[in-house]
């Protein structure tokens, strides 16, 4: 089995709806430009109150991905 050697970079995903919707936004916008992604870990959750109820989501996720051979 080769070695993996991993790249991790930091992203911040937002969402009106959910953390969860957050995430998938900042992978799925990533996935644009980095290929071989591979694991994530969310680092920082926020959120933005309006009227009393939570009106924005923003996430901040480590992303790792493999290095090109």
């Amino acid at each position: 089995m080769p070695e993996h050697i991993y790249k991790s970079i930091e992203l911040t995903g937002t969402s009106k709806t959910s953390v969860e919707e957050a995430v998938n936004n900042a992978i799925t916008k990533a996935t644009k430009t980095i290929h071989n992604l591979k694991w994530f870990e969310v680092t920082d959750i926020r959120g933005v109150i309006e009227n009393n109820v939570v009106a924005h989501w923003q996430i901040t996720m480590k992303v790792s991905f493999t290095l090109d051979e």
